[in-house]
């Protein structure tokens, strides 16, 4: 087993006027993966012959349209960790759901977030939604990758127990489960696996369809990334920890869906919509072209 290397969740802090405030690598996650987002997309609008007429919108709009994702991300992401993950919690601690600061944002939210929010901006700048959703799918990745590793250094969302010799011994709640379980306390690094797959993956695969023109075919960079996300996000489940308020003694996978054995998680019961989804999408798109699907 690997000891978990010794990085801070804080890049680095300063004090003003007798109050703390850090920067986490975390935020700078988020940050990082917007930033390199509007600049993915305004590549995407600079070179209209990817879309085989014109490029959906002009590059100067994609400015405001990150102020959007953001408000999507930031409210889609804490509401779906409330009401997905937490909600018996929150109904009785309603003050606490604002605060975003201590953490707590579900994927599945802040995509359902970022959805309402593009479909509002395109409608009001008549935009093609299909198109515009198709370069926010190749957008995308890179900030799911950059938040993974992010989730890494912060010891959370950790994996289940592993003898594999690249288990990796979690401190904090992981190290305090291991020892209450009496269990191996070398856990997958499940964050890691998502990171390679939601992120490297996933964008290897965009950038391939894009270069073969696949952005003059509308929803079919959106379906490739919602199957692939939700394949990814379904694959790693198995090795993910379930979040603490579904495991029981007689439950202690966590599943929500089926036995205590043979069952799904929350993870994946919300995924599997984003492959049916997706694949509808993909087969669509090849169909309207004319094109066959591989």
């Amino acid at each position: 087993m690997i000891p978990f290397p010794d990085i801070s969740p804080e890049i680095f802090s300063i004090t003003v006027a007798g109050r703390e405030f850090a920067l986490r690598w975390y935020a700078l996650a988020y940050l990082v993966g917007l930033l390199a987002g509007w600049r993915i997309m305004v590549a995407l609008m600079r070179r209209p012959a990817l879309w085989g007429d014109r490029a959906p919108m002009a590059a100067e709009q994609v400015e405001e349209l990150m102020t959007w994702i953001v408000v999507g991300v930031v409210l889609g992401g804490r509401l779906g960790f409330v009401l997905f993950y937490e909600a018996d919690y929150y109904l009785a601690h309603p003050a606490e759901i604002v605060r975003v600061w201590q953490g707590g944002m579900s994927f599945h939210g802040g995509f359902l977030g970022v959805v309402l929010a593009a479909w509002v901006f395109a409608r009001r700048n008549a935009i093609p939604p299909l198109r515009l959703a198709d370069a926010l799918a190749v957008a995308t990745p890179v900030g799911l990758g950059l938040g993974r590793v992010a989730n890494f250094i912060n010891a959370e969302l950790w994996g289940r127990p592993t003898d594999l010799p690249w288990g990796v011994v979690f401190p904090g709640e992981a190290a305090q489960a291991c020892a209450t379980a009496t269990m191996a306390c070398a856990r997958h690094p499940s964050q890691l696996y998502e990171a390679a797959l939601e992120g490297v993956l996933l964008l290897i695969a965009l950038v391939w369809l894009v270069r073969r023109g696949g952005l003059g075919r509308p929803g079919l960079a959106l379906g490739v990334f919602l199957a692939g996300y939700g394949l990814a996000r379904f694959v790693v489940e198995f090795f993910r920890q379930a979040d603490a308020r579904f495991i029981t003694p007689d439950n202690p996978l966590g599943h929500v869906l089926g036995g205590p054995v043979w069952g799904v998680t929350m993870g994946q019961l919300l995924s599997l919509p984003m492959v049916v989804v997706g694949a509808g999408f993909i087969l669509w798109a090849l169909r309207r072209t004319g094109m066959r699907a591989p």
